[in-house]
């Protein structure tokens, strides 16, 4: 499988899994249509299904009309069917999808969003973390509780610290600056935020980052309690 990174919007991101075998693709979280209609066009693959990790509209605006055009069918959390427009197929927790080749286990993870689940394709270790996990950073949490978001990441950490983690935006720089005032003292962070640096002097999308990166340098991964978590992430909302 290939991953597309897709920029939309301002900073969001939407990613395209391609199955180079069968010329078919999953969009996840497509922001808008516009620039997956594009590529679509362009590189004349068969887009079979429409992923969403949660409701907010930045990871389903381009759903009604990605639906319409190839009659793809829309995937989500069975808790948020009544949030995510166009569903079609309604997953459970845990739950394995497979369809040729693609194949992917959901895990809900609220904390974010009441109903957000991060996508993982485990044979190729691709998660897909949508506003959950970010790279040096998490999510706000709007319709959840400190202890939700602490307790996803925590599963988050349970997988191969090999996967590859795609998230929702680009707050990589931003991210980095916070962890970089509350962890002085960790080198990978600094050689992180160097390599940071040259992507977005390039131009480059600072994603994917990986979860064993992740886990030397996210200061959000690398709490140890409840209490320490619940401090960062206000710090985190004023900064």
């Amino acid at each position: 499988m290939d991953v597309e990174i897709i920029k939309c919007l301002k900073d969001n991101y939407s990613y395209l899994v391609i199955d180079n075998k069968t010329n078919s693709a999953c969009v996840i979280d497509p922001s808008e249509s516009k620039p997956i209609i594009n590529f679509v066009e362009k590189t004349n693959i068969n887009l079979k299904f429409i992923l969403n990790t949660h409701h907010h509209y930045d990871h389903i605006g381009g759903n009604k009309e990605l639906k319409k055009k190839y009659s793809a069918k829309v995937i989500g959390f069975e808790e948020d069917k009544n949030r995510i427009p166009e569903i079609d197929i309604c997953l459970k927790d845990r739950e394995v999808w497979k369809y040729n080749n693609f194949e992917f286990q959901i895990f809900h993870i609220a904390g974010h969003t009441s109903g957000h689940i991060c996508i993982n394709f485990y044979k190729e270790k691709l998660l897909f973390t949508g506003d959950t996990l970010f790279s040096l950073g998490c999510g706000r949490i709007f319709e959840g509780t400190y202890k939700q978001m602490y307790n996803s990441l925590k599963l988050i950490k349970t997988f191969s610290i090999e996967t590859k983690i795609y998230c929702g935006h680009e707050y990589t720089l931003k991210n980095s600056q916070f962890c970089s005032m509350h962890d002085k003292e960790n080198l990978k962070l600094k050689e992180k935020i160097l390599k940071i640096k040259k992507k977005l002097d390039k131009g480059l999308p600072t994603v994917p980052t990986t979860l064993k990166d992740e886990l030397e340098t996210n200061i959000f991964l690398r709490c140890n309690s409840i209490e320490t978590f619940s401090k960062l992430r206000d710090l985190k909302d004023n900064f």
